[in-house]
């Protein structure tokens, strides 16, 4: 990943979580990822995925609370009410997350009772033209 990119995946993530504090940084450990933090505490990483010749990067990010208070959760976390849970048609075991009407991604049980959740974003290089 390069300055131009990591630039614009902070842009990108800013704007699907509402909130200019998020900062977006290499992974000095490797290349290929970058670190997502959320004042001084790291929240998520974005890895790189080159397949099929198409540029596109992951957001996965660990969520260690229990479906009843997910929404609530990362609400809190990042500082706005428009994020939304909204169950998945036939699929008990994840649902998806919206910013008002924009979808943004899935967010999958980690374990059978539902303790903790990996919320998984796929971000295209299209994504990203316009940041």
């Amino acid at each position: 990943m390069d300055k131009t990119e990591l630039r614009k995946l902070q842009a990108f993530v800013r704007h699907a979580f509402t909130n200019d504090d998020i900062r977006v940084s290499l992974d000095p450990k490797n290349v290929e990822a970058a670190a997502v933090h959320l004042g001084e505490r790291k929240i998520a990483s974005i890895v790189v995925d080159d397949e099929d010749g198409d540029r596109s990067f992951s957001f996965e990010m660990k969520v260690p609370v229990g479906r009843e208070v997910l929404q609530e959760y990362l609400r809190r976390l990042f500082e706005t009410d428009t994020l939304k849970i909204v169950a998945r048609t036939r699929k008990a075991d994840s649902v998806e997350l919206n910013n008002g009407d924009e979808f943004l991604g899935t967010i999958s049980a980690d374990d059978a009772k539902g303790s903790s959740w990996t919320l998984q974003i796929a971000i295209l290089d299209f994504d990203l033209e316009e940041y």
